[in-house]
């Protein structure tokens, strides 16, 4: 009883505790991805100093991606069961121990399961972080805190590149992860003082079947499409991880739909715009969280770059998400969310057109421009997605919300990273091998997409640097079309489904909404 009081005694934008609760979580929304795009634009170097094959270099971003996506409707589910400032106060300080650990790593297999626990505690702190927000704050101030709360995670993006850079540069690699730890340590402090304890009383803990289930088809799929580049899609051993990834995948179905209290309510996707929302979290992973790993690969390690001009570069990419996220919540007083959502991802799958007709190497201001454009075009539903998703459900199941939209975000972009990495190598190998080198080409083509130019070109005697970054050169730009196709048909699906109970919730009487309409109170122009 007196917990539902204090809820209901802060529920206001206008008091400081609200405030300081909301600046919390954005901290800690901040900080995951710095530590994302950081590791990104410090592979190179990473590589050089701990050693590692390049599918252990790959697991330094996929491992993160990977328990950070499956652990985020576990932890959901552990906030609304066991306290929501309980499991965000434990991710927070988790994720500033482990970062802390990071920097310290001797080498890269110590290294690669530290980088798992960070992504488990950012899923807790993310997860828990967000499920108390939604207790805190009511309607309209609850959709402009979460679209604050996607910003920050954009401003992370944004800030990431350049300030892991300079970083790098003055200090080494392993200075990226401090920045990290006093951000996280500075959530906490606010999160211990700010946030209010709260739980769905009618919850009935975790339902684990499902949670090991799902996270055991997640680690099947990415190790099964890491292997792909070295050893081929008929090797033994990759098609018996995709194979039981299916398998589990229809475990975790069957238990689901069996579950008293199942993490994932399978039911939510009878509602086309529950699933429109899902597919618009899911799009920028292969929009643009992709070329936040494979650009700073691609400038330092096979243009040459420093890792200050790669940051800078970068900059142009995720610049936007600083400020037009705001701007699309805005919009949305003269535009449907489904027609700014579905211009923004055509304006990246055309980014991403541009970008792969433009050589690599050309100079920054060129290829400037696209990233630009695919960076502005993510940014517009960016803003939209965090308050879309959090109205799914009841507000006490806030957990369950965030967690499945936050799961089909991130699980996508780990999932899209292993895909797409496998397809860069796949077609590296294609055009190596049609070019008559001689060598091991599924190394070399390895090397090459792990942005080592230098491995590539000794695993092909008698090859040119400037013939290996042509093949580079070809390969990149059909991994960016197939992208930019990708998005194009995204953007029509999420239009149509959004559009479709937009219309249809306009011309239906005055009832109010139904129980899980995803529609209500998020996107009607006002």
């Amino acid at each position: 009883m007196s917990t539902d009081m204090s809820i209901d005694r802060i529920a206001t934008p206008d008091g400081a505790l609200p405030r300081l609760a909301l600046l919390a979580v954005c901290l800690a929304a901040a900080a995951m991805p710095l530590t994302f795009t950081g590791t990104a634009v410090a592979l190179p170097a990473i590589g050089r100093a701990l050693g590692g094959t390049p599918v252990a270099l790959a697991w330094a971003t996929n491992a993160f991606m990977l328990t950070f996506g499956s652990g985020l409707m576990v932890m959901g589910a552990l906030a609304d069961s066991h306290g929501r400032k309980r499991v965000f106060l434990s991710g927070t300080l988790a994720f500033a121990l482990v970062s802390l650990a990071l920097a310290f790593a001797p080498n890269m297999l110590v290294f690669d399961l530290l980088r798992g626990g960070q992504g488990l505690a950012a899923a807790a702190a993310y997860a828990g972080g967000s499920a108390a927000l939604a207790q805190v704050f009511e309607g309209r101030a609850r959709l402009r805190a979460f679209s604050l709360v996607g910003t920050s995670f954009g401003v992370g993006l944004s800030l990431g590149p350049i300030a892991s850079g300079l970083m790098i540069e003055a200090f080494g690699w392993r200075s990226i992860f401090l920045a990290v730890v006093a951000l996280t340590a500075l959530a906490f402090g606010l999160g211990s003082s700010a946030l209010t304890e709260s739980r769905d009383a009618a919850s009935r803990g975790l339902d684990r079947p499902g949670a090991a289930s799902f996270t055991a088809m997640l680690a099947l799929f990415t190790y099964g499409m890491l292997l792909v580049p070295e050893r081929g899609w008929s090797d033994a051993a990759v098609l018996g991880l995709l194979a039981g990834s299916v398998l589990v995948l229809a475990l975790f179905v069957a238990i689901e739909r069996r579950a008293l209290r199942p993490l994932l309510d399978l039911t939510l996707f009878r509602y086309p715009r529950f699933v429109g929302v899902q597919l618009l979290a899911a799009a920028p992973a292969y929009a643009f969280v992709v070329l936040l790993i494979l650009l700073p690969v691609r400038f330092i390690g096979i243009e040459g770059m420093s890792e200050v001009a790669a940051g800078s570069l970068m900059i142009a990419l995720s610049a936007p998400l600083l400020v037009l996220p705001v701007a699309a919540g805005l919009l949305t007083r003269w535009f449907r969310a489904a027609t700014i959502c579905g211009a923004g991802l055509l304006a990246s799958a055309a980014g991403l057109f541009w970008l792969a007709m433009t050589p690599v190497g050309s100079p920054a201001a060129v290829t400037a421009l696209p990233l630009l454009l695919v960076g502005t075009g993510i940014s517009l539903p960016w803003g939209l997605m965090d308050g879309l998703a959090v109205s799914v459900v009841p507000k006490e199941r806030a957990g369950m919300a965030t967690g499945i939209f936050s799961t089909v975000r991130v699980a996508g972009e780990g999932v899209a990273l292993a895909i797409v990495g496998a397809i860069l190598a796949m077609l590296l190998a294609g055009r190596l091998g049609a070019a008559g080198h001689a060598g091991d080409i599924p190394a070399s083509a390895q090397h090459l997409a792990a942005g080592d130019l230098a491995s590539a070109l000794a695993l092909l005697p008698g090859t040119d640097a400037a013939g290996l970054l042509a093949l580079y050169g070809e390969a990149f730009a059909w991994l960016l079309f197939l992208l930019s196709a990708i998005t194009t048909v995204t953007a029509l699906v999420v239009f149509l489904f959004l559009r479709e109970e937009e219309a249809a919730e306009e011309d239906a009487p005055n009832e109010g909404p139904a129980p899980c309409d995803p529609s209500h109170g998020t996107t009607r122009p006002a």
